[in-house]
């Protein structure tokens, strides 16, 4: 396919954004819509929708994935691989400098003050998105309806991926009734890479096999990564619990694809060949899921029964996202400190509606610091 834009200007955008993608999926997708929606208008908020029900189907990091994806639609294959490499790289280096520091001195520093006020501000930047998404989302009562029974089922404690493709299910379900008389085809593709870690000693083959495992049939969130690696490493005696809650919560506190948990854990198992062999191994499924996936996207949407699959699937997503923004907010709205930072930074969001996640991020952590020591 011909570029639409540069391969410099995808790169430098998604730097950006791995630089200062704290907060989980939910957040990295907000910040993504605000760029390559609102603001640089490269693709319409249905079309960016389809790519977020779609891409929460397929295992691997959803928001990396949605990365690729829009490379992919900006400038090809080639695309693909800039977007998910630059937005991968900041947090592998940030991380890998984490665990060099941490293999020396045996703790990670401390970084509460730091992190106090972007929490806040990242609930924000994901409420601000999930207005516009949502608009597009609803477009009936029955969609509502069913948005509102996945939230309902997420906060009754039934798995995301079983809550979407429910909805996604019921969605094709109510198109049946409302025209039956049509001949109706069924397609859902799901594929399920199945990698089997090769049973060696301890060393880089291993470790690659070992996460290209895990980046092959990952869903959720990064406490589902904790499970994988605690099956896969912990209980086999080749990490301590310790250091996985320590590499997970370098994950969880470094911008980024939590997935960058992968470069610490590996540089504890084998050092920077370890690290360099686990970050390929855990990412790499998502670079051929994202593209074998992605020139589908348009033909399903052409199939009137995949478009309504298609329809309930993206309303699922915005309501798994309210879900994972409630959650978040209970952790992090712990005082009127806060509560604060989040009212102000969705404020500005609202009335400066091209404004910078950058600055948003920034004054989140600044307002935070400065709060912190009353």
């Amino acid at each position: 396919m011909n570029e639409k834009t540069s391969l410099r200007e995808l790169a430098t955008l998604f730097l950006k954004l791995g630089v200062i993608a704290f907060g989980g999926p939910a957040a990295h997708i907000a910040m993504l819509e605000n760029e390559v929606v609102r603001k640089r208008n490269w693709m319409s908020h249905e079309h960016f929708l389809d790519l977020v029900g779609a891409t929460n189907l397929i295992p691997g990091p959803n928001s990396t994935e949605m990365v690729m994806h829009c490379g992919h639609e900006r400038a090809g294959w080639k695309g693909l691989v800039v977007a998910g490499v630059c937005f991968i790289l900041p947090a592998v280096l940030i991380t890998a400098a984490f665990a060099w520091a941490y293999q020396r001195y045996g703790q990670l520093p401390q970084v509460n003050a730091f992190v106090y006020g972007i929490k806040p501000a990242v609930i924000a930047i994901i409420l601000s998105a999930l207005v516009p998404l949502g608009k597009k989302a609803l477009k009936n009562a029955e969609l509502g309806i069913l948005g509102v029974a996945t939230v309902v089922a997420c906060l009754l404690g039934v798995h995301e991926i079983a809550a979407m493709f429910g909805c996604g299910l019921m969605g094709v379900l109510l198109y049946w009734l409302k025209n039956r008389s049509r001949a109706l085809p069924g397609f859902f593709p799901v594929s399920l890479l199945q990698v089997a870690a090769p049973l060696l000693p301890v060393g880089n083959l291993k470790i690659f096999g070992i996460f290209l495992k895990v980046g092959a049939l990952l869903y959720g969130s990064g406490y589902v990564l904790f499970a994988f690696l605690d099956a896969e490493l912990v209980s086999r005696g080749l990490l301590s619990r310790d250091q996985l809650i320590d590499a997970v919560a370098v994950g969880q506190f470094t911008p980024g694809p939590v997935l960058s948990t992968a470069t610490f854990v590996g540089w504890q198992l084998n050092g920077p060949a370890g690290a360099l062999v686990a970050t390929v191994g855990i990412f790499l499924p998502s670079f051929l899921f994202v593209a074998l996936l992605n020139p589908l996207i348009p033909r399903l949407r052409r199939s009137k029964v995949m478009s309504a699959f298609l329809d309930a699937v993206n309303v699922a997503a915005i309501a798994v996202i309210l879900v994972v923004c409630l959650e978040m907010g209970r952790a992090a709205l712990t005082d009127w400190k806060t509560l604060l930072i989040a009212v102000l930074s969705f404020g500005a969001l609202l009335v400066f509606k091209k404004m910078n996640s950058v600055l948003v991020v920034a004054g989140g952590a600044a307002l935070g610091y400065v709060l912190a020591l009353i």
